[in-house]
């Protein structure tokens, strides 16, 4: 998703403070909050108005509630930053739960974007949360046993503490929940020692499985399209069927006569329709007639985009992200050049719940909005001028999420600002459901934008590699922010400006195009495209120069240890140059994306023509630290699998300005039967965790075209694989 992060080494306060109190429940509330070079400043910030003050807070009732920096939608970070908190706090899982916290940035920043704003992306999760949680765990820890050591009149040090239970080896006993208010009474901690790796139960347990499975399968989890409340009203969605049409004139007389119908109103990106159901909404949707003004809007279809693209591809390019040596004047020197043009085409998010929020005024002035809210701080800010109320008059009610893959970290806050706008316009007297349909989440932009590469390569008569040159030509996520520095959008060429192979000359160019399709951020974002131009090309050098692919990359990663255990480790378990039956191939991808290592085996079976399947995946990964290795495994298996269906068939595309596709049957997804059997291997590791949510995702298309190059000869230029196999 969002590729903002910083380095590691960054992510170490000057100073630290914990932070505690009595809730209104009596319990103990604790905080791990980050205090900047000038304390006094940090401390006179005023207060948000907002109930999560905390980490973790433990109640009278022996629960436990960990509020969460960080966004769950599916990856398991709630698990993740559950399992530091636990650890360190010896608590009882049966009465944890993990609540969406927002409101408080000096509290919930994502330390890995500099703690300046809270948000979920990049695969920062337990990267942000790794420390302060344990804190937060350890440091309740403490202030309930010395307020049972003073409650019995005997040494802390002699206290045990257990699965929520406080012991002492005179037989006295008390949970968590007895002793929560003493607790909160007793003094903050001076020194927050964390428990030493050999003592570690919950980091890195291969028993330990999510806390939260149950309710996925069962079908209690409440998610933002489950919300049901006193007097709700359901807004459907009337959008622009070209991007940048703006709307001319609608007659909504017909609509408004149908029975449970509410209102009809205009918002600034389209048409709300809002009844007392939604099926009622959708009928009367289509009684809407609307005149749209396509002057300024997008006419050009994907193809025509694509084409401009690649003319683009052969002129200069207009930055330059990396320029290591002459690559330009090797390439014109080399034995031999190879030299290869990729296209790429528009992704869709394509998650399993469709997009909505929640909007309600409260009697006391107070806007809450509910959903999916993977950017609370930009939400909340949206929310407040949307409603025309101050910030802190925004309570954001954080929902799990069916899926997100980068959509909802949008940063206009589209969703929340339909549902405030419509209430408002209402005159705040019910609460409002904004619900898109498949069609209007399929339809409404936000793609991972289309791309060209052109690429050649020198390599000398050692066989050796000694000049890389790429023009990426594709859509900037970032224009006209801060992140483009010099005209180079980093999201666009993170994966090639950084590729690890030790070549003597490099040339990674930038040109950014202009568009109204509105594109963002997609799972693994720069590296959906780098990544498998990269590694796809790498193999046509290889098989150029009569080289294994394996021990080419390795002959080029001696600086690169991390990144050389991996493919190693995958090429191992792979059984990496033994025969295969006939018609099965193998091929092999490596990628670094979010700090984290994965290198790929893909196993197909290739029937001729454009018949074949994918049968095998075997995947090394090096996350550092494994805080819940059943986790890394599952994301690993999840990212290739939504990684294949996007290099196999998924295309979203334009005729005319309009988009083509519009729900599962037009737009599709990888089908249970395409699955293959994953392998996932877990390098052990004494590094610091970094991110999973995202890195099984690049290398598992470049793995399967380099199985079918394996087969055929030919490298896949053009994705899909479907219609570049036939080209």
């Amino acid at each position: 998703m969002l590729p903002l992060r910083t380095e590691l080494a960054t992510l170490r306060p000057s100073r630290r403070q914990f932070l505690r109190g009595a809730a209104a429940t009596a319990g103990l509330v604790i905080g791990y909050r980050l205090i900047g070079p000038d304390s006094a400043t940090a401390q006179s910030t005023p207060k948000p108005a907002n109930p999560f003050k905390t980490y973790v807070e433990i109640t009278p009732d022996d629960r436990i509630l960990v509020h969460s920096s960080q966004f769950e939608m599916g990856q398991g970070s709630y698990f993740g930053i559950a399992t530091l908190v636990m650890e360190e706090l010896d608590g009882d899982w049966s009465k944890l739960d993990v609540i969406g916290a927002s409101g408080n940035t000096a509290l919930y920043g994502n330390l890995a974007w500099g703690g300046a704003a809270q948000g979920t992306g990049g695969s920062t999760s337990i990267v942000s949360s790794w420390e302060r949680y344990r804190k937060a765990g350890a440091g309740a820890r403490l202030m309930l046993a010395a307020a049972a050591a003073k409650a019995w009149d005997v040494p802390q040090n002699e206290i045990d503490v257990s699965s929520g239970v406080l012991s002492h080896p005179s037989g006295k006993q008390a949970r968590f929940g007895e002793l929560a208010a003493a607790a909160a009474e007793m003094p903050l901690p001076t020194d927050i020692p964390l428990k030493p790796r050999s003592e570690w139960k919950q980091i890195g347990s291969e028993q330990l499985k999510r806390y939260d499975s149950a309710g996925k399968t069962n079908g209690s989890q409440q998610y933002t399209i489950d919300l049901k409340m006193d007097g709700l009203l359901t807004a459907v969605m009337i959008h622009p069927p070209k991007f940048g049409a703006e709307i001319a004139g609608f007659d909504a007389s017909k609509a408004k006569a149908l029975d449970g119908i509410v209102d009809v109103v205009q918002t600034p990106r389209g048409i709300a329709v809002v009844g007392r159901d939604m099926w009622t909404a959708l009928k009367a949707r289509d009684l809407v007639t609307v005149s749209w003004n396509e002057a300024s809007a997008e006419a050009r279809g994907s193809d025509q985009i694509l084409a401009e693209y690649v003319r683009i591809s052969e002129t200069a390019a207009a930055a330059t992200a990396r320029n290591d040596g002459d690559a330009i004047g090797t390439l014109s020197s080399a034995d031999k050049v190879i030299e290869a043009r990729y296209q790429f085409p528009y992704l869709a998010h394509a998650s399993l719940e469709p997009l909505n929020a929640v909007a309600r005024m409260g009697e006391d002035g107070t806007l809450e909005v509910w959903g999916g809210h993977q950017m609370p701080d930009v939400y909340q800010a949206a929310a407040a001028q949307a409603g025309g109320v101050a910030p802190d008059k925004v309570r954001l009610h954080v929902m799990k999420s069916g899926g997100s893959f980068g959509r909802r970290a949008v940063m206009d806050a589209d969703l929340v600002v339909e549902a405030v706008t419509i209430a408002r316009a209402l005159g705040w007297k019910a609460p409002v459901k904004v619900q898109w349909t498949r069609e209007n989440d399929m339809r409404g932009g936000r793609y991972r934008p289309a791309y060209v590469h052109a690429m050649q390569a020198g390599v000398d008569k050692e066989g050796n590699l000694v000049a890389l040159y790429d023009h990426i030509v594709g859509q900037s996520i970032f224009e006209g922010t801060p992140m483009v520095k010099d005209g180079v959008d980093g999201s666009s060429v993170e994966g090639a400006a950084n590729l690890p192979y030790a070549i003597p000359n490099v040339k990674i160019d930038l040109t950014s195009t202009q568009s109204k399709i509105p594109v963002l951020w997609w799972r693994s974002v720069g590296s959906t495209h780098t990544a498998y131009a990269v590694e796809t090309f790498i193999d046509e050098i290889a098989a150029a120069v009569g080289r294994d692919p394996v021990e080419f990359r390795l002959s080029m990663l001696d600086k690169h240890p991390r990144h050389a255990g991996v493919l190693r480790l995958a090429a191992e378990k792979a059984d990496w140059g033994t025969p295969l039956p006939e018609g099965r191939f193998r091929g092999v991808a490596l990628h670094e994306s979010f700090s984290t290592y994965v290198a790929q085996v893909a196993e197909i079976t290739f029937k001729g023509g454009t018949d074949f399947t994918v049968d095998r995946v075997v995947c090394a990964v090096d996350c550092g630290i494994a805080v819940n290795p059943d986790q890394v495994r599952a994301q690993m298996e999840g990212g290739i699998g939504f990684g294949l269906g996007a290099i196999l068939q998924e295309e979203l595309t334009l005729t005319g300005g309009v988009v083509d596709q519009a729900n599962y049957d037009t737009y599709t997804p990888l089908r249970i039967d395409q699955m293959p059997k994953v392998e996932v291997h877990i390098v052990a590791s004494e590094e610091n965790p970094t991110g999973v949510g995202e890195p099984g995702v690049p290398p598992i298309g470049p793995a399967v075209a380099n199985a079918l190059r394996a087969a055929t000869g030919k490298t896949i230029h053009r994705l899909p694989i479907s219609k570049g196999l036939s080209a």
